[in-house]
Parts: C-alpha cells; structure tokens; sequence
C-alpha cells in the first residue's frame, strides 16, 4: 500500500508541475501574441506615412523636418 501511495503522490506531483508549464506558456504566448500587436501597430503607423507611389517627395519616416529638394535646382550656375 505504501508503494501505491507513493506513486500517487509521485504522479500528483509530475501533474503539478505540468499545470505549472501550461501556465507559464499560456502566459508566455499571451506577451508574445502582445509584441506582435504591438510590432503590427508600428508597422502600420510606418506604413501610413509612406508618401503614394505618385508622390516623388524624400521618404521621411522619422518625422524630422525635411527641406523640400527640386531636382532641378542643384546649386550649380548654368551655362546659357
């Protein structure tokens, strides 16, 4: 009878710790799945601010200000 207790009380405590695992990856997926919201919100907000694909303005993804840039006027005198 000793033995079979023993066993219960050894498969009792293997039950225990895989409940724990389970909830420590539940709770591990649950801030994973968190971050890839997070991640998929940013890229979002990235991508909204792409300028259309008609818009030849300089991308300017960090919101610094950006002189304007004429390609035709690079600084060098003509020759007319």
């Amino acid at each position: 009878m000793d033995n079979l207790s023993a066993a219960i009380a050894r498969v009792a405590e293997k039950i225990a710790l895989a409940t724990e695992a389970v909830k420590k990856l539940n709770l591990d997926r649950t801030q994973l799945e968190n971050k890839i919201e997070d991640a998929q919100k940013r890229i979002q907000h990235i991508l909204s601010r792409l300028p259309e694909q008609s818009d030849g303005r300089q991308l300017n993804l960090l919101g610094e200000a950006v002189a304007p840039t004429n390609p035709e006027d690079d600084n060098e005198p003509t020759t007319h």
